[in-house]
């Protein structure tokens, strides 16, 4: 691992490493990957990852180019003390809202957890259901934090894993290359073709 690699991983590490420190075993980073887009779920991912884990590449998911994101998925899971990820789907969101969704995904990914944590590392969510478990919630998190960074990449391997293949399903809405966001294309796409089972109504009432 080159120097300036190493030296990043460090800085991405340290607020891990002072609560270790402090005698938390168990740290679990928490992302969601999927709020914004007008199709699809979203996906929450929680890891717990060795507290020597030093996996080279790791960072915010949207710094990292989608092969790499690949690679990197496979060896956070091969890694993990313990992984989950939960999938809520469109009918969920336009029912109780996107903030409400990705809560239930959060609260969901923390049962699903074979180990349980002794602290929760989340980005920017608060007023949570932990299981009991404390959390802290860390503005920028992905950016600023291993385990989260690690979570954020699970959760949007599997989102864009899943887009592609609805993509295949739905070919006319290019799901594969914008994975559900609004692009000019995708808008266009719903203004010639209507929705389709994968959309989100609550975000697409200006469009159809």
């Amino acid at each position: 691992m080159k120097e300036k690699e190493l030296e990043r991983l460090t800085n991405l590490k340290q607020m891990e490493k002072e609560l270790h420190q402090k005698g938390f075993k168990n740290i679990c980073g928490i992302d969601e990957a999927g709020r914004g887009p007008l199709a699809g779920p979203v996906v929450v991912a929680g890891v717990i990852m060795p507290e020597d884990s030093m996996i080279e590449g790791v960072n915010d998911s949207k710094k990292v180019s989608e092969k790499k994101r690949e690679l990197l998925y496979d060896k956070i899971l091969e890694e993990a003390i313990s992984y989950s990820v939960a999938i809520i789907g469109q009918d969920v969101i336009d029912d109780i809202n996107i903030l409400a969704a990705t809560k239930q995904g959060l609260t969901s990914v923390v049962k699903g957890l074979d180990v349980r944590p002794d602290l929760i590392l989340v980005d920017a969510l608060q007023h949570i259901d932990t299981d009991g478990i404390p959390y802290d919630s860390i503005i920028k998190g992905d950016a600023k934090c291993y385990s989260i960074a690690a979570a954020s990449i699970v959760a949007k391997v599997t989102r864009d894993r899943i887009m592609r293949e609805w993509d295949e399903i739905y070919p006319q809405y290019g799901f594969t290359g914008h994975k559900g966001y609004g692009t000019a294309k995708h808008i266009a796409a719903i203004k010639e073709y209507g929705l389709c089972p994968i959309h989100r109504k609550s975000f697409t009432k200006n469009f159809v």
